[in-house]
């Protein structure tokens, strides 16, 4: 009976642990310099659009930016920027979208699991369609790109991580057709880059790159930080900031230009210290952009005006 309490008891306090990761963290602080999330994904989270506006709203994150990965997602934040004042959208196919479109599902599956709300999964088991393929779905994130309320063009670039080199021809040429979307349109470049790094700035340098650039979840060290700077790119900056071994984010956050800063939250994902784990949202940019103004010994406020500045030039509204 004793073994039985015992094995049960375990049960329960693991069942526990378990509902305390899947549970949102509290709100924090609201910011008393409102700030836009620069970039977060709405339609892989939890609760309505509402909610989880009105939840940022409370804390001081005022506005957000929508990001599309693949055509139903792309329609999807287009629709959704058109619906609500607060929310603008940017459009495109993720760089692990290109080669699932070209090759087919890969055995591997290709980009990491994610579940989005019902009617748009990225994860569909997919035929190998070939370029016709690719450049008729980057014909119509070209035609989403010119609404009005689309701000942006990504998120686009190059995924070394969960793309092998089969994959890498078609990122490329998908990543090319959007830095010549974002030119046509005249909207900002919002970049996926995921050690890809010296690829990305080829890519760019030999295109030309658009007059606005977003390096999204910045990943670069303090030397890439510097190149980005010379070109005038912006960096958004996520919760990974926060993390123990991101020691050379922090480095190249310390000597980011404060005008070409952004704070993002790529939610659900990256979720800050020390909340690490737990379901990420916009309500929680408050605490990034708190470890960021520490990282460059700032005051909040002063980069809560910087960033809010930033993200409304990056953007246009």
């Amino acid at each position: 009976m004793a073994k039985t309490a015992s094995t049960r008891g375990g049960s329960d306090k693991a069942n526990g642990g378990q509902k305390e990761k899947d549970a949102p963290p509290p709100p924090p602080e609201p910011l008393r310099v409102p700030v836009a999330d620069s970039h977060t994904h709405l339609d892989m989270q939890s609760g309505t659009v509402e909610e989880a506006l009105a939840k940022a709203a409370s804390v001081g994150v005022t506005t957000v930016v929508q990001v599309g990965c693949d055509l139903a997602g792309s329609q999807w934040a287009a629709e959704t920027a058109a619906a609500h004042e607060s929310v603008w959208a940017t459009v495109a196919l993720h760089p692990n979208e290109a080669p699932r479109i070209v090759l087919g599902t890969p055995p591997s599956g290709g980009q990491a699991p994610q579940t989005p709300r019902d009617g748009r999964s990225r994860q569909g088991a997919r035929e190998p369609g070939g370029d016709a393929a690719l450049d008729a779905a980057l014909e119509r994130i070209a035609a989403l790109a010119a609404l009005p309320q689309v701000r942006g063009v990504g998120e686009t670039g190059l995924d070394y991580f969960r793309t092998g080199p089969e994959g890498m021809a078609a990122q490329e040429r998908s990543f090319r057709r959007h830095i010549a979307i974002a030119k046509e349109h005249g909207k900002a470049l919002v970049i996926h880059d995921r050690e890809a790094h010296d690829d990305v700035l080829r890519v760019l340098a030999e295109e030309g790159a658009p007059d606005t650039v977003v390096f999204h979840c910045y990943s670069g060290d303090a030397a890439m930080a510097k190149i980005c700077a010379e070109h005038g790119y912006y960096m958004s900056f996520a919760g990974n900031v926060t993390f123990k071994n991101a020691q050379p984010l922090r480095d190249a956050l310390a000597i980011a230009p404060l005008d070409l800063v952004l704070v993002e939250t790529d939610a659900p994902f990256l979720t800050p210290v020390p909340y690490r784990g737990r379901p990420n949202a916009p309500y929680l940019i408050p605490l990034t952009l708190r470890a960021m103004a520490e990282v460059k010994n700032v005051p909040e406020d002063t980069l809560a005006t910087a960033v809010a500045a930033n993200t409304a030039r990056v953007f246009g509204y």
